[in-house]
């Protein structure tokens, strides 16, 4: 796994929507008493994206398949503040209209409906407007929010609670697009106020505003790998929702003061802990093979 590959799987980790464990919780008429105008406010905003550009269906579909197999962790699509490499990666679009479906559910019943379920049922909404079959949409899936749940995901990678917060250093650099912050900045209350106010100026509340508009993961060093990243969480100025979540009263608050005021330790443990992420299911010896281009297999070329 390259460096690239590491740091890609760090985001996925990091920023993916969970769909849940298993579906025998999930039900047709999940919300049909707790939010009755779901499918139809969802189907209206789905139709009028793929009206302004048909190739959407397919983005909208493509998403559904990400979050349930990019599944490593639930990259923890956090929801997609985590934006990070999915979101930012441009092969994977419709971001921007999820997050508009999201605020018009919202509207009509706020706090019920998860991204998961959103993703679900635009993913056969819009299929079915370009002529693709039909069906019926299981629904009552929850969106993974705890750094416990995050944990538990790392975990089952074999990778630790410390090998998490310190693979998230990472985002000592880099940006992330509006639409993957946006919520956090306008509706979270686990932000310095100034902080959200001046990514504010630059990333408007209204979904599809302002979306590919670029900030800092680290507002204080953004070009140069340090332990700012964690001293902004101190200062409650993390740019992601995935990001504030490592210190917001839990169980990783103490390592990621640690890391705030010791950078060698953070140097080390960031290393340590990429050299085991970079061990997780190798192919090596006759396994795979050599790639001539690096974005597809031999035998497609």
């Amino acid at each position: 796994m390259g460096a690239h590959s590491c740091l890609l799987a760090v985001a996925l980790l990091l920023v993916v929507a969970f769909a849940g464990k298993s579906s025998a919780q999930l039900s047709t008429n999940f919300y049909s008493k707790s939010c009755p105008k779901l499918l139809t406010t969802v189907r209206s905003a789905v139709k009028s994206a793929v009206s302004r550009e048909r190739r959407m269906a397919a983005s909208l579909l493509r998403l559904h398949f990400h979050d349930c197999f990019v599944n490593v962790i639930n990259s923890v699509s956090l929801y997609f503040g985590e934006q990070t490499a999915r979101p930012n990666n441009r092969s994977v679009r419709g971001f921007e209209v999820i997050d508009d479906i999201k605020s018009k559910v919202e509207k009509v019943c706020p706090g019920i409906v998860s991204c998961a379920d959103i993703l679900a049922i635009a993913a056969r909404d819009s299929t079915v407007l370009v002529k693709g079959p039909n069906w019926k949409v299981r629904l009552g899936r929850r969106d993974t929010a705890t750094l416990n749940e995050l944990i538990t995901r790392f975990q089952a990678r074999g990778l630790s609670a410390k090998d998490m917060v310190a693979l998230s250093g990472s985002h000592t650099i880099g940006q992330a697009r509006c639409v993957t912050f946006r919520a956090r900045i306008y509706n979270e209350t686990n932000i310095n106020s100034n902080f959200a106010r001046t990514r504010q100026e630059r990333c408007p509340s209204a979904a599809n505003s302002g979306d590919d508009r670029l900030a800092p993961l680290d507002v204080k060093t953004a070009a140069f790998f340090d332990n700012k990243y964690y001293k902004n969480l101190v200062k409650q100025k993390g740019l992601l929702h995935s990001d504030q979540i490592l210190f917001d009263g839990g169980s990783a608050d103490s390592l990621v003061r640690s890391y705030s005021k010791n950078p060698k330790a953070f140097a080390a443990d960031f290393a340590a802990a990429m050299i085991k992420m970079g061990n997780i299911d190798p192919l090596t010896g006759s396994q795979g093979e050599i790639r001539k281009k690096c974005g597809r297999p031999n035998s497609s070329s």
